[in-house]
């Protein structure tokens, strides 16, 4: 059984979102996928490099946003019941946001945090 279907992103932490910006769009040559204010304070901005389809999101650790790595699921909802009867501990139930997709996040047994969004 697979519970993911794809990446769907890999994050960076910055501590400067617009000198990671100008980084990785002026330097490295990616091009800018995303750029938004999710709430007040949260900006998210997402980089890709020319022809590839999964992207690099540049967050800060004081937004509030999930640092790890992104992969998509058909429903968030089964895949947070088949992982907590598989007896992972979740950070919270499925988030369900406007104009975002139902996601959750925990953390792997090494301690680095997989983000589950449906898609």
């Amino acid at each position: 059984m697979s519970i993911v279907r794809d990446l769907y992103s890999v994050t960076v932490e910055v501590t400067d979102t617009d000198r990671a910006l100008a980084f990785y769009r002026d330097v490295l040559g990616c091009e800018v996928r995303l750029d938004v204010e999710v709430w007040p304070g949260a900006r998210l901005v997402e980089v890709v490099p020319p022809g590839a389809s999964v992207p690099v999101a540049l967050i800060t650790r004081d937004s509030g946003l999930p640092i790890g790595v992104r992969y998509v699921v058909a429903d968030a909802d089964a895949a947070h019941a088949a992982l907590v009867a598989a007896g992972v501990q979740p950070h919270s139930e499925v988030l369900h946001m406007d104009g975002a997709p139902p996601m959750f996040a925990f953390d792997d047994p090494e301690g680095n945090t997989v983000i589950l969004m449906q898609g």
